[in-house]
């Protein structure tokens, strides 16, 4: 894996792709890779920082599994506490709603999808780097700690260049069918092919249009496009919207099982 940054504490910034290079019946496209989170607690007990990214997440949609061992690896000096793994909500959800929510009731698991982010590596958000700045970096001198760099979100999740990859990508599964999770994967790569849809509403958003299977062409191939809802939207994960969580709820018990048959 290649090392674009560090995260606090000093474990480097990953890129993560597809490590199941076998040919997929589905192609799924999300935004941005996660990260393991830490809970980071003084010597008195207390919680100085509730989730802390602290490490890549071990492969493209993880489920959280491992959280522990892999912080357990993470050094981090006596007088400034420990790190154990954060709440749940913070390791692998969206891979377990991704499975469970979007993969399961299209009759497919993980051994049937190739997985992608617009986005291959964790991004720092503001939240996350107000915690750095407050509780991390006065530390680094006295303790000599890893100075963190872990990249912001960009400003245009794709260019020429990372469109052309995810293509390539696309054409080593050998998928017919491309899953675009949320407005994201539809405004900065479907919308440079098929300029008529620029986020999921454009496909519909009404139970007789949510989630159902458009032909596009994408470089001079057609391939079945299946827009939906983002896994944090579907699983209710903090702010979401409940019109398509509501509508993916219909899709899940009336369209899904169909869909790919």
């Amino acid at each position: 894996m290649t090392h674009i940054g560090t995260f606090p504490f000093g474990q480097p910034v990953r890129i993560l792709a597809q490590e199941d290079r076998t040919p997929k019946r589905i192609f799924v496209l999300g935004v941005y890779a996660s990260a393991v989170h830490a809970c980071w607690i003084n010597s008195d007990g207390k919680s100085i920082v509730t989730a802390l990214a602290v490490a890549s997440e071990p492969y493209i949609f993880w489920r959280g599994e491992g959280t522990e061992s892999i912080i357990q690896q993470i050094a981090i000096p006596p007088e400034l506490g420990r790190l154990v793994a954060a709440a749940r909500q913070y390791n692998g959800p969206s891979g377990i709603a991704l499975d469970d929510l979007l993969l399961k009731p299209l009759g497919c698991g993980r051994t049937d999808a190739w997985l992608c982010d617009l986005v291959p590596h964790s991004c720092v958000n503001p939240s996350q780097q107000k915690a750095i700045d407050r509780a991390y970096l006065p530390k680094i001198q006295p303790y000599k700690l890893a100075t963190p760099n872990v990249p912001t979100m960009p400003l245009r999740l794709t260019d020429e260049k990372r469109r052309a990859a995810i293509w390539d990508e696309v054409c080593e599964s050998n998928a017919e069918v491309l899953i675009l999770l949320g407005d994201k994967p539809i405004q900065w790569f479907l919308a440079c092919f098929d300029k008529r849809r620029k986020r999921l509403a454009d496909f519909g958003c009404d139970s007789q249009s949510y989630g159902r299977l458009h032909s596009v062409l994408i470089n001079g191939k057609n391939i079945a496009v299946l827009p939906l809802a983002h896994p944090r939207q579907v699983a209710r994960l903090g702010q979401s919207s409940v019109e398509w969580y509501k509508l993916h709820q219909i899709w899940v018990k009336e369209f899904a099982p169909d869909l790919l048959r």
